[in-house]
């Protein structure tokens, strides 16, 4: 048999012990399966023992759910789903009548995580008086520490765990701990603080813009939309604010859809000094703002710089124009329409076109374009196509 000049069998054996001088004499090919048998053996050996871990913390982790989880039940049942009145002590702090042994038990490590998942649980399914006492509740049993030295934890999974937790429970967290990790760079923990510091905020709850240097993910301003318009009771500011002064560009973007959907007509003049700005998608952005606002003072100047524009700016300024409604800019929009050579730039022309103008001035223009035309009109003609 080929034998390598590779092989151990050219070490020096005499040393070795004779389980070792036994695999150093034999072939290359069978040391290599041996080594490889082993490496084998001991990933399924270790695969095994992580399965038998994870059953075996699963299996006590579903024994204490069946021993507290009822203890829990029935003390809320008892004191606040069947008390909606819960009785107050002299300095207007709720008294839950809860024996010493099971208090201790509910503050005890192993059952604390289980308590607070089902009291968070409990806190989303009611509203009102009964609400109020859970957040009350998971205070006097201390849960809120808890979640405290979790947001504190160095490990971000530990420190999202705690966010989550104070912010299910409306429970204030200082700036000086919130607002540092809006602008974490890590972007999971990132997304989180920003829409615990929206939710818990009452004043200002859109300061983390001034802070924030790291750029907002399209799916972080998806997020951050829904948790600021399903907000009840935030303090809207005006948008424009960070519009004009801040150098986070996905921070001016995200803010100017917020001005769009709040209607704040008044930051236009501040959305207006973008049509400056070096970046197009941001020009084109702004643009888009400009149309769905119908600031129609902005139209001729959008006129005015349509052709230094590149073509998804250019867009942009047809749809604006169509949305402010003003039949001055019509003249314009046909020049487009009949002499650009670019059929995205004659689609959203005709568009306009069509929402500006009565049924005998499109068929005037019909007669005078070409086939193509004709049909890009046809096509725009049709109320379900949106731009």
């Amino acid at each position: 048999m080929f034998e390598s000049p590779y092989s151990f069998e050219n070490l020096d054996v005499g040393q070795n012990p004779a389980w070792l001088n036994w695999f150093l004499s034999l072939p290359l090919v069978i040391q290599i399966a041996v080594v490889s048998i082993l490496i084998s053996t001991c990933f399924i050996l270790y695969i095994q023992y992580r399965i038998w871990y994870i059953r075996f913390k699963n299996y006590i982790y579903n024994k204490r759910v069946k021993y507290i989880v009822p203890i829990l039940d029935d003390l809320i049942t008892e004191q606040i789903v069947l008390k909606s009145n819960a009785s107050q002590n002299q300095f207007g702090e709720p008294a839950f009548n809860i024996p010493n042994q099971i208090r201790a038990e509910f503050r005890s490590r192993k059952y604390r995580q289980i308590i607070i998942d089902r009291i968070i649980k409990y806190q989303a399914d009611f509203t009102g008086t009964i609400g109020t006492e859970m957040r009350n509740l998971y205070m006097e049993l201390g849960l809120d520490k808890v979640s405290f030295r979790k947001m504190k934890s160095r490990k971000w999974e530990k420190k999202i765990r705690g966010i989550r937790e104070l912010t299910n429970m409306d429970i204030l967290i200082a700036d000086v701990n919130i607002l540092p990790l809006t602008n974490n760079k890590r972007q999971e923990l990132r997304s989180e603080a920003r829409n615990a510091y929206i939710k818990l905020s009452k004043n200002e709850p859109f300061k983390f813009f001034d802070v924030t240097t790291e750029p907002l993910l399209k799916w972080d301003q998806i997020e951050l939309f829904k948790t600021i318009t399903t907000t009840e009771n935030i303090a809207i500011p005006n948008f424009a604010r960070w519009v004009t002064y801040s150098n986070n560009k996905s921070v001016v973007a995200f803010c100017m859809e917020l001005i769009v959907y709040y209607k704040q007509y008044d930051a236009a003049p501040a959305v207006v000094k973008l049509l400056e700005n070096k970046d197009h998608l941001l020009r084109a952005q702004a643009i888009n703002c400009l149309g769905k606002l119908k600031y129609e003072q902005a139209a001729p100047q959008l006129v005015h710089i349509y052709s230094n524009q590149p073509l998804n700016c250019r867009l942009e300024i047809l749809k604006a124009l169509g949305r402010m409604g003003n039949k001055e800019n019509v003249t314009f929009l046909k020049q487009e329409f009949m002499y650009s050579t670019d059929f995205d730039i004659r689609k959203n022309a005709a568009k306009s076109i069509v929402r500006n103008s009565n049924k005998q001035q499109i068929d005037l223009l019909m007669e005078s374009c070409t086939p193509e035309n004709q049909l890009i009109l046809k096509h725009n003609l049709n109320p379900l196509i949106k731009y």
